[in-house]
C-alpha cells in the first residue's frame, strides 16, 4: 500500500499537470505515492500526452464533465494509499510539502485533514483566503462598505476560536490531504455539487471525524484558473462579485448545513437587494448629473445573476439529490 494516492482531476489542461507532476517529482522524497489522472470528458490528447511523460500515472475516464466531486470520487474509489490528496492540475510544488503533512498526519491521531498555504504565481501569499464557514457566509450578503456592517455580520456569523493555532474549519480542495480511514467513515464528496463549495460542505464532515489544519509554515503555488474560461471576463464589482456556478454551488452549501432558514433569508436578501441596487444607482447618476439610466450594467447583471440562483430554487429549498450545474 503507498503511503499517498494523488488525485488530480484534468479537464483540457494536459500541460499544467506535466508541470504539475515535475514539481510533484522532483521535490517529493521519503514518500511512496501513486498518481491518478480523472479525465472529465477532455475529448483532446491529454491522456496521451501525460502517460507518455509519466507512464506510471493511472488514467481514468468519467465519460462526461463530471466536475470536481464526482471526479474525485472516482479517483478515490480506486486509490489505494493510506492518505489520499486532492490536487488542482494548476498546482506547483516547491519543496518536499507531501513529506511533511504525511509526517503530521503520521505522528497526530487527531487530525483528519490538512492543507497549506497558497502562493500566487510571484510567490506571494494568496490574499483573503477563507478558513471559517463565519467567514464565508458573511461575504455573501450585499451591505453597504464599512466597520458597521463587518460588526452587524460577524455578530450573525461569528467565527469559532480554537487553541491550535493551525486549526481550522475547511480546507481548499486545491491542495487537500485526508486520511482514507476518515473518508470511510465521513463518507465522500457529495455529488451534487458541479464545482466549488463542494470542498466547504466536505470540511464540515470531515471536521466532525477529527481536526482540520492549514499548515502556515508549509506552502504550494496555485496559479488558479487553469481550465476556466471565463475567469479574464468576469468583471468583479461590489454587488456582482458571485460568478454564477460558485454561488449556486454555495446556497446549495448553506441549505444543507445550516437548513432552510439561512437559505431562504439568503435568497430573500438577494432579491430585495435588486431595488435597492437600482435605486442607489440613479441617485448616483441624479448627483453626478446624469442619466437617470446611465451605466446600469451591473445592476442588470446583478440581476440576471439572481434569476439564475432562483432556477435553482426548488431544488436547493428541498435538498434534492441532483447536479447543480450552471
Amino acid at each position: 500500500m503507498p503511503d499517498l494516492s494523488i488525485i488530480i482531476v484534468n479537464y483540457k489542461t494536459p500541460q499544467l499537470i506535466l508541470n504539475c507532476l515535475a514539481s510533484v517529482y522532483a521535490y517529493t522524497t521519503g514518500v511512496d505515492f501513486e498518481v491518478l489522472v480523472v479525465d472529465n470528458q477532455s475529448n483532446d490528447n491529454s491522456q496521451t500526452i501525460i502517460q507518455a511523460a509519466y507512464p506510471n500515472v493511472r488514467w481514468f475516464q468519467t465519460g462526461y464533465n463530471a466536475g470536481f466531486s464526482r471526479a474525485n470520487n472516482l479517483g478515490i474509489q480506486q486509490a489505494n494509499g493510506r492518505y489520499i490528496l486532492l490536487l488542482n492540475s494548476d498546482t506547483l510544488l516547491i519543496d518536499n510539502v507531501l513529506g511533511h503533512c504525511i509526517q503530521v498526519l503520521d505522528n497526530r491521531a487527531d487530525v483528519a485533514a490538512v492543507s497549506v498555504m497558497q502562493l500566487m504565481a510571484n510567490r506571494q501569499m494568496r490574499p483573503n483566503l477563507y478558513t471559517t464557514f463565519g467567514q464565508m457566509r458573511r461575504a455573501f450578503y450585499i451591505l453597504p462598505g464599512g466597520v458597521a456592517s463587518e460588526k452587524f455580520l460577524y455578530r450573525l456569523m461569528p467565527d469559532p476560536q480554537f487553541s491550535d493555532p493551525d486549526q481550522v474549519e475547511w480546507l481548499s480542495g486545491a491542495f487537500l490531504m485526508v486520511r482514507k480511514s476518515v473518508i470511510d467513515r465521513a463518507g465522500k464528496l457529495d455529488e451534487s455539487f458541479f464545482m466549488y463549495g463542494e470542498d466547504v460542505e466536505w470540511g464540515y464532515r470531515l471536521g466532525q471525524k477529527g481536526k482540520l489544519l492549514l499548515l502556515r509554515n508549509e506552502q504550494f503555488i496555485h496559479l488558479e484558473y487553469g481550465s476556466s474560461e471565463d475567469n479574464q471576463q468576469h468583471v468583479v464589482t461590489h454587488i456582482n462579485r458571485f460568478k454564477p456556478q460558485v454561488q449556486v454551488s454555495q446556497l446549495l452549501w448553506v441549505r444543507k448545513q445550516y437548513g432552510v432558514g439561512a437559505y431562504v433569508i439568503l435568497i430573500l436578501h438577494y432579491i430585495l437587494m435588486i431595488p435597492v441596487v437600482f435605486i442607489w444607482k440613479m441617485a448616483v447618476n441624479i448627483r453626478d448629473r446624469r442619466s437617470l439610466l446611465a451605466d446600469l450594467s451591473s445592476q442588470r447583471a446583478y440581476t440576471k445573476n439572481v434569476g439564475i440562483f432562483l432556477r435553482f430554487f426548488w431544488k436547493t429549498l428541498f435538498n434534492s439529490p441532483g447536479f447543480y450545474k450552471v
